[in-house]
């Protein structure tokens, strides 16, 4: 199986998440979501596969999440959904899908726990935090 992931180049923490797994040995299936957003099928999939609700999986922060009242808890899921269908930024990133399971990477290390091999060796993000040390193990 292919690992897939849900990415947008502009985000730091998408950014972090591809180049563990690449650093993993494997190239992704790389799907740029808000240039081919997800159908409302594939989303309650990935939501659901992650544990997740569609609420938490609603990103907030620079997305028109606050003017579009999405912060009403009345909201369903089918409201959700056409929110995200027509605003694909609102859709958290990024979602990796694995043999292993499905998640959220926020933070980008999450995918670690999905990763077939996630003995990736040393490891610092783009900000300069280390998340793995010179023998491969998680930093404190």
């Amino acid at each position: 199986m292919t690992i897939t992931i849900y990415h947008n180049p502009d985000c730091g923490t998408s950014r972090n998440t591809l180049a563990m797994i690449r650093q993993s040995g494997e190239e992704p299936r790389i799907i740029l979501y808000l240039q081919t957003p997800p159908g409302r099928d594939t989303i309650k999939g990935l939501v659901a596969a992650s544990g997740l609700t569609l609420r938490q999986a609603l990103r907030q922060k620079d997305t028109p999440y606050a003017g579009l009242g999405l912060d009403n808890p009345h909201l369903d899921d089918a409201a959700l959904l056409d929110a995200i269908a027509m605003h694909p930024i609102l859709l958290n990133r990024p979602f990796v899908v694995t043999q292993q399971g499905t998640r959220l990477c926020r933070p980008s290390e999450v995918v670690l726990d999905i990763l077939p091999n996630p003995d990736i060796g040393p490891f610092t993000k783009e900000d300069g935090e280390v998340i793995l040390n010179a023998p491969g193990r998680r930093a404190l």
